[in-house]
């Protein structure tokens, strides 16, 4: 009985090991992805732009806080554009009812924080919030709340503070792609792994 409960607990902790590895090599590929971005120069644009889709963007050199992760998504062939559009089609009614839209829009949807924290948590990518910065690893998407119903997003790297206490984030907060110590700055809101299948 020992030999089988041994057994067992080994092929558990290999497909743990296995699974984790996996995450790994993903969150290291977004980590680099969102740090390529940061060679780019961009200036903060919010405005509304006609996209193609599926694969659209907004002019190069533009972009807010969620053009970073949707770049850095489809740099490793994820269409966020796409995925959040077809998941509001079928499910409008599930996402946040904040612009007063009628119907999900492919040009603006998916650069609304708001609607890829509700993506994420409908693809059960959702990671505890915690004030430790050991819980947080590359790859990791983060949404804070910077006062108000203004919200912000941004991509855990690879790299750490000067200081080694946290590992930056690549995000774009009005000042471009850049990688910033400041993952405990705002009050953090959600906190996603999304790997698509």
């Amino acid at each position: 009985m020992n030999r089988i409960a041994c057994i067992l607990f080994l092929v558990g902790l290999t497909t743990t090991l296995i699974g984790q590895a996996g995450e790994n090599e993903f969150g290291e590929g977004l980590s680099r992805a969102a740090l390529l971005l940061t060679q780019e120069k961009v200036v903060y644009d919010p405005a509304y732009y006609s996209m193609d889709y599926p694969g659209g963007d907004v002019p190069a050199g533009r972009g807010v806080c969620t053009d970073v992760v949707i770049r850095a998504y489809r740099i490793l062939e994820i269409d966020l554009q796409k995925e959040v559009h077809e998941d509001m089609k079928a499910n409008f009614h599930l996402y946040p009812d904040l612009w007063g839209l009628s119907g999900p829009d492919p040009n603006i949807d998916h650069r609304r924080v708001p609607n890829l924290m509700k993506f994420f948590e409908r693809r059960g990518a959702e990671k505890a919030i915690s004030g430790e910065a050991g819980d947080y690893a590359p790859g990791d998407v983060v949404c804070w709340n910077l006062g108000g119903a203004v919200t912000h997003i941004g991509i855990v790297v690879d790299r750490w503070s000067q200081d080694g206490e946290r590992p930056l984030v690549v995000h774009n907060i009005g000042g471009g792609q850049v990688e910033a110590d400041c993952l405990f700055e705002y009050r953090i809101i959600g906190h996603y792994f999304f790997e698509s299948k």
